[in-house]
This record gives structure tokens, C-alpha cells and sequence, in this order.
């Protein structure tokens, strides 16, 4: 692959020249994200930045308050509607729906601006949760994800979109550092308002209040990101639909397959196969399209091609733990409240995390060192998490979720800095919903791969434990359906699920161990690239060269 051109700029429009650009910007050129106009070389004023942000920032914590949420919510969601694989495609149908929308994000926004596309994310996650509160069947709790994951997907991609049109990487790392905050603080509420919701109103309550802040994200993105209007059918020829939908495809047909249990239905048999020519279907569709949704020949950029593939597989490690690991509290007896603080240490870890690497990359203008830190604070939560049992003591759940959030939010920040860093910036929107599209492909098969180990471990463990008993099946079956059954067992019964759970949980967290593993060793592949401190990356005062002990060649 040839090295990306260096003629363009960190000012050159997205969408290649229109019209020549103003000889004299108007006072609101800086925040005219997606068009054409002038960006002063530094970027915007702090002032401007943060009322452009302001929506951002607002959507942003609404995302992680929804993750966390749903999160801490999934049991006695899935118990309410007797369905324990419930709880794997509550989280998987909302990733799906990421997946589809993500990468689209970047072509659409360019078209349609970006002040569009977070109004139009907004209104549709909005939808989506309103249908999970009126949800009356399983059926109709899954559609309702899967919309609030169109619109999720679509927001924080757009969010970096609109900070890299106006913020020059050195200092981006900054400004996304206070939207991780936003993002921990959103994180670190879920869990344990989503468990005093429960307890007090009811799961539905929880989607419930989550309107009053899709609207005023709507108000302050409408107010204060400014884009150009434009119009024309053509621009609809040039969205990827066809690349979208084999993407989706190939993503359904995993799951699915995933999801079985059973490796030897047809189901499986079939789907699998299926997902391989869907996933072929698109990675040969997506070299010939003229804008492709995941421009492939990019991810031949060894750099690009690390940071997404620690992306994905320090996702599936990620949302594996934040979804099960409140079940290992909720087997032991504890409240969903008290299973909501589980969350709470990853969370403040993501806030203190995102703004401490933001704050060190722009001092040093360098990233490889930390990202080879934090990559291994992340294993190391991994690590501890796999020795979990139910002997283990109280506190060190917690120390491993906080780790977890240090390590996984600090490589998000290095890596997708270094693969902005790796191309011209008339590819970031692009690269940047791969990016994001590798992560929501990540936390479904993350999630769906624990689900299948989790329920092909348990069901040996609890017929290995129960088999022989009188009532054995029954038994069974209901503690598989829910874990409020659980409860209700003799003692010497409960004892036995109990320990089925934590032997079949630790499985599950060496897995997710394992992929950890991989996300590290990707992650060392990326290489240190110039982080400038003006649009046009002309910083003439700055050493140019990169230190070689530094360098992976």
C-alpha cells in the first residue's frame, strides 16, 4: 500500500473542494463543522468549543448512563420475561444495531452534516428506549434495542467526527479526555440507579427517564452545531447501503449461531457458513465501491489495522465482564442495587482515565509508552477477574472493574489517536467509523461468546451436580430461566446452583482473559506518528523526528 498523500491537509473538506474557500471567515466559521470554511490553524476558542460540544457531551453521557443501565438491568429484565438468553440479546441487539449504523455514520454526516446526524441519533435512541418501557413481549424488548442501537451507534462517532473537523490531534486528546468524563460520570450512575430504580418503580422507569435527556441533547446540538444545508437525490447514491446490510448480515448469521448452544443443530451448522461467504461478500464489495462504509485498502495501514483489532477484541473482553460479572453478584444473593455498584469503579476509572491520557499525550505529544501501559493495567484486570470464585473477597471485584476501566478507555484514546495520526485527514471520518464499527462488532461477539460458554458450562455443571436428584430437570430448567428461582431452593439445592454458576462463570472469564491477551499483543503493533498541534500539520518549532526506541518497525 502506498504511503496515504501528505498534500492534503487537516483543513481539507471531507468531501473535496466546492467552492473556493472565504477570503474573510465569518464569526461563526469555527463551528461550522462539515462545511468548507476556514478552521483557525489552533482551532476554535475554548469558549466556542465548548458550546459546539455542549450536545456532544450531553449525548455522550447518555450513552454510558444507557450501557451501564442496561447492564445492571438485564436479569431481571430477562427473569421478567422468563428468559435468561434474554440477557444475551438485549446487549446483542443493541451492538447489531451499532454495527449497522456506525459505519454508515461517517458517509451520512458528511452529506447530510454533522449537526443532522447527531439530531437524527438522538431522536432515534430516544424511540428505541420509550419501546423497551412500553415492551409488553420478548420480541418487542429486542426491537427496541435494536433501534436505540441505530441511534446510540450513529452518536459517538459523530461526536469524534466533529472534534477532529475542529481540533488539531495534539490538543483532541484533551477535549476527548473531558468527553470520557462526561462518559464516566454517565457510566458510573447506571448501574446503581438502574438497581434503585428496579427496586423502587420497576426496569421500565429506567428507559423511562432517559427522555427528559434525549431532549435537551436535541435542543443544545440544535442550537449550537452549525453545518451548511444541502439537498439532492445524489447524494443517496453515494451511501454504502449494500455494504451496510452485508455487514448486518454477517453479524446476524454469527449470532445466531453463537447464541445455539448446541454446535451440532442445524442452526449452527448452517449459520456459520452462511456468516463466512456474507463477511467475504462484503470485505469483496467494499474494495470496489467508490465510498465504501469500512474502506478496506486503509486497514492494509499496519497501524490502522492494530488499533482496530485491539478495538475489537478489547471490546469482547470488556462488555464480557460488564455484563456477566453483575451476574456473579446476583447469584450470590445480592441485590440488583448492590450489583450496580459492581459497575461504579470501571466507571470512575473511565473518567479519571480519559482525561489523565488526553492530558499526558498533549504535554509529551507521544502515545506508544502509554498505550503500552495501559494495555497492561487492562490484562491485569482480566487476570484478576478469571481468579474470581465465591470465596473470593468482597473487595477485589471492584479493584479489577477499576483496573478494567484505566486499561480499556486508555487504549481506545491511544489507538484511535495513532490511527488518525497514521492517514491524512480526509480520511478520518472514515477510519473513525471503522473504528467504532469494530468495537460494536466486538462487544456483540464479545457478549454472544460468553453467553454460549456460559450456557454450554453451566448445563454440565448442573447436571453433573443435580443429575441423580428426583426433580433434577425442573430444577434445572428453572435456574437456567432465571436467577430469582435460585432463591427459592433447599438449601443443599442452592449450594450446588450456586457453585454450577461461579465454576461456569470462571470459564467464561478465562475466555474473555484470553481475548484480552490478544487486544494487548495487537495494540504493541501500532507505531508512534507525529501528533501536531495546528490544523494544517506545519508545527515548524517541533522536532520532527520520532524517537526509534519508541518505534516498532
Amino acid at each position: 500500500m502506498e504511503p496515504p498523500s501528505t498534500s492534503a491537509t487537516e483543513n481539507t473538506p471531507l468531501l473535496g473542494p466546492k467552492s473556493p474557500l472565504p477570503s474573510t471567515p465569518t464569526e461563526d466559521d469555527d463551528i461550522d463543522n462539515g462545511s468548507d470554511r476556514l478552521t483557525p490553524p489552533d482551532g476554535p476558542s475554548a469558549a466556542r468549543l465548548l458550546l459546539v460540544l455542549s450536545g456532544v457531551y450531553v449525548s455522550a453521557f447518555l450513552v454510558a448512563l444507557d450501557s451501564t443501565l442496561v447492564a445492571t438491568l438485564a436479569s431481571p429484565i430477562s427473569t421478567s420475561f422468563s428468559s435468561l438468553s434474554l440477557l444475551s440479546w438485549l446487549a446483542s441487539a443493541f451492538f447489531v444495531a451499532n454495527a449497522a449504523s456506525q459505519p454508515l455514520a461517517g458517509r451520512l454526516t458528511e452529506i447530510y452534516g454533522r449537526r443532522a446526524g447527531m439530531i437524527f441519533a438522538n431522536v432515534v435512541f430516544g424511540i428505541g428506549n420509550l419501546m423497551c418501557a412500553m415492551a409488553k413481549s420478548e420480541n418487542t424488548m429486542i426491537a427496541g434495542r435494536v433501534v436505540a442501537g441505530l441511534g446510540g451507534g450513529v452518536i459517538g462517532p459523530t461526536a469524534v467526527f466533529i472534534m477532529s473537523d475542529l481540533i488539531p490531534l495534539r490538543r483532541r486528546s484533551m477535549w476527548q479526555g473531558t468527553a470520557n468524563i462526561c462518559f464516566g460520570i454517565g457510566s458510573s450512575i447506571g448501574g446503581p440507579l438502574g438497581g434503585w430504580i428496579d427496586d423502587q418503580f420497576g426496569w421500565r422507569a429506567a428507559f423511562l427517564i432517559q427522555t427528559p435527556l434525549t431532549l435537551l441533547a436535541i435542543v443544545l446540538s440544535l442550537l449550537f452545531i452549525k453545518v451548511p444545508e444541502s439537498s439532492g437525490l445524489a447524494k443517496w447514491k453515494r451511501i454504502d447501503f449494500t455494504g451496510a446490510f452485508l455487514l448486518v448480515a454477517t453479524l446476524v448469521a454469527f449470532l445466531l449461531a453463537l447464541t445455539t448452544g448446541d454446535w451440532t443443530s442445524p442452526l449452527v451448522l448452517t449459520a456459520l457458513p452462511v456468516s463466512v461467504v456474507l463477511g467475504l461478500a462484503f470485505i469483496y464489495f467494499e474494495r470496489f465501491h467508490a465510498e465504501p462504509i469500512i474502506p478496506v485498502t486503509l486497514l492494509l495501514n499496519r497501524t490502522i489495522l492494530a488499533a482496530c483489532l485491539t478495538n475489537w477484541f478489547a471490546t469482547m473482553a470488556r462488555f464480557g465482564v460488564i455484563f456477566y460479572l453483575p451476574l456473579y453478584f446476583l447469584v450470590q444473593g445480592h441485590s440488583v442495587t448492590a450489583t450496580g455498584l459492581c459497575l461504579v469503579p470501571e466507571s470512575v476509572a473511565i473518567g479519571i482515565t480519559g482525561f489523565a491520557v488526553g492530558l499526558i499525550i498533549r504535554l509529551t505529544g507521544r502515545y506508544y509508552l502509554l498505550n503500552a501501559a495501559v494495555s497492561s493495567v487492562f490484562l491485569l484486570s482480566l487476570a484478576i477477574t478469571a481468579t474470581l470464585s465465591a470465596s473470593t473477597t468482597s473487595w477485589l471485584p471492584f479493584i479489577s472493574m477499576f483496573l478494567l476501566g484505566v486499561g480499556y478507555v486508555g487504549q481506545l484514546t491511544t489507538t484511535l489517536l495513532a490511527a488518525l495520526a497514521a492517514i491524512d485527514h480526509h480520511h478520518h471520518a472514515v477510519i473513525t467509523s471503522a473504528s467504532y464499527a469494530f468495537r460494536s462488532t466486538g462487544s456483540t461477539i464479545g457478549i454472544a461468546v460468553a453467553n454460549t460458554v456460559l450456557q454450554t458450562r453451566l448445563n454440565d455443571e448442573l447436571n453433573r451436580r443435580l443429575g441423580g436428584r428426583e426433580g433434577a430437570e425442573e430444577v434445572i430448567r428453572r435456574v437456567q430461566s432465571s436467577i430469582d428461582a435460585i432463591k427459592d431452593l433447599p438449601e443443599e439445592w442452592r449450594i450446588e446452583v450456586v457453585a454450577a454458576y461461579m465454576a461456569s462463570l470462571q470459564v467464561v472469564f478465562v475466555v474473555l482473559l484470553g481475548l484480552g491477551v490478544l487486544a494487548t499483543i495487537c495494540s504493541l503493533l501500532v507505531k508512534e506518528h507525529k501528533l501536531y498541534k495546528t490544523m494544517d500539520r506545519t508545527d515548524e518549532d517541533e522536532d520532527q523526528s520520532i524517537s526509534h526506541s519508541i518505534i516498532i518497525k
